[in-house]
């Protein structure tokens, strides 16, 4: 396959031109690792290092909306590489917030993070834009799909590889889109508002792939989706863990699904983190039963005693 024909014929050229003038006008600056490395990284990013090996590390994050609305109020959330971590809690509870904080979407909400810090990568993310985080290997899925419905499902994946200057790694994650999700082969010159409910939550899964991230930000994949739909989502995203080593950090109100294939999980209530562990064994807490599985102590010993 030629480079030139994954480009898409009618680009719109003033929404991508707006993209291609913030791609390559990116300030960087040379930052010290160890006496062995030299890394380039944003210029508005913090250079303070630490030796961790955990991908992600949100410590003690506090946020507010419009200087008076806290939404977060002490969030700490670890990711490992090639983990899934699970991020629940009810409606309202930060989780959406804790992902807009990773992102540095939260500054274009009238929003601010006054205390704690989200690591990367073992660096101190500070005041990052969201395309300068993208470009450091983090990638997000909204919950509501963001898709450029005007446009086709192969000008929807193109936009997400937009920071990407290597055309043969374009052409190898834009196959590897149509491995995870065949379905979308038979729509690429479909405008992205004519796919269903799933399709188009595959395509925004796909579009977030083509920039190759190191960790994948999930809000809510479900949302609308029929079981059987939902159950095949969440299959793919452990394949994606599975087969590209990706990191996802996966926030959701279906905790059965969560809890089967993350690692671990996190539990928000009223912004804070209140509730850490081990999947398997949180799928044993009885709060955790009570509350997020629908299964009350009295209810599951009488079934375990009918069985």
């Amino acid at each position: 396959m030629e480079t030139g024909s994954l480009l898409p014929k009618n680009w719109r050229t003033n929404f991508c031109g707006r993209v291609k003038s913030a791609a390559t006008v990116l300030p960087t600056f040379r930052v010290q690792v160890c006496p062995s490395t030299v890394v380039r990284a944003p210029k508005c990013l913090g250079s303070t290092f630490y030796r961790v090996t955990d991908m992600l590390h949100v410590q003690d994050l506090k946020c507010l909306y419009s200087n008076a609305i806290r939404a977060l109020d002490g969030v700490s959330i670890t990711v490992g590489k090639g983990e899934i971590v699970g991020l629940l809690g009810p409606n309202g509870a930060g989780k959406t917030t804790t992902l807009r904080c990773i992102t540095g979407e939260i500054a274009f909400l009238n929003g601010r993070i006054f205390e704690g810090e989200v690591r990367f990568n073992d660096m101190k993310l500070g005041t990052a834009f969201p395309f300068e985080v993208t470009q450091l290997g983090i990638s997000l899925v909204p919950e509501d799909r963001k898709l450029f419905i005007d446009m086709t499902v192969e000008e929807n994946l193109m936009m997400g590889s937009y920071t990407i200057r290597d055309r043969k790694l374009v052409r190898q994650r834009y196959q590897k889109v149509f491995d995870y999700f065949p379905i979308l082969g038979n729509f690429r010159d479909r405008l992205a508002g004519y796919l269903s409910g799933g399709e188009q939550q595959m395509l925004a899964i796909g579009r977030a792939l083509m920039s190759n991230p190191q960790l994948l930000l999930l809000d809510e994949p479900s949302t609308g989706l029929a079981p059987l739909v939902a159950s095949a989502i969440f299959d793919i995203i452990a394949k994606i863990r599975d087969e590209d080593g990706t990191s996802i950090l996966l926030v959701e109100q279906n905790a059965v699904m969560t809890l089967k294939i993350s690692d671990s999980c996190y539990i928000l209530e009223n912004g804070r983190s209140v509730l850490h562990g081990k999947s398997a064994e949180l799928r044993n807490n009885s709060k955790v039963k009570n509350i997020y599985l629908g299964i009350s102590e009295d209810i599951d010993s009488g079934l375990l005693g009918q069985g």
